[in-house]
């Protein structure tokens, strides 16, 4: 594939990620939030397995890169879900 098939592809990945997160009622955030942490899983794997495949080491940094990335947003919404959690407990008098 050439870059602009890439680029246009990520630029509508981007469009209808915009407009699914906004159009989620507030009560499935939580749900969604899951979901996200798995798809983040996924690209962890996938990102392990093409950097170790991969020969050069600009593959390699750019595995670790995504590793990072996907960690950052997996224990992000970790934390968000736990927080979102959290409202809903009962708060003591």
């Amino acid at each position: 594939m050439d870059f602009i098939s890439i680029f246009s592809i990520f630029l509508l990945a981007c469009f209808v990620g915009y407009f699914v997160v906004w159009s989620v009622t507030p009560a499935l955030h939580t749900p969604l939030m899951s979901v996200t942490n798995a798809i983040s899983s996924v690209i962890i794997v996938g990102a392990l397995i093409a950097s170790a495949a991969a020969g050069s080491p600009v593959s390699k940094w750019l595995g670790l890169a995504a590793v990072v990335m996907a960690s950052i947003n997996i224990f992000g919404g970790f934390a968000v879900t736990g927080r979102m959690l959290a409202m809903y407990k009962k708060k003591e008098r």
